[in-house]
């Protein structure tokens, strides 16, 4: 009960939470940077849309 009572008098005090883990370079690397993803290989309906809007947009100007 006595650390209840100093918990409720004092109040809690939280702390930042510790920074994330980054590569060498400073950027997370995460799936959505992987080639398989950006083309749309990996069969996901959404990733195939994206990576048939990316093909006709550059190849829009050539």
């Amino acid at each position: 009960m006595d650390a209840l009572d100093i918990a409720m008098q004092a109040g809690i005090t939280f702390r930042k939470a510790p920074a994330a883990s980054t590569t060498d370079d400073g950027r997370v690397r995460t799936k959505a940077r992987k080639k398989g993803y950006v083309t749309g290989a990996h069969g996901s309906a959404s990733a195939q849309k994206k990576a048939d809007i990316r093909r006709r947009r550059a190849n829009r100007h050539k």
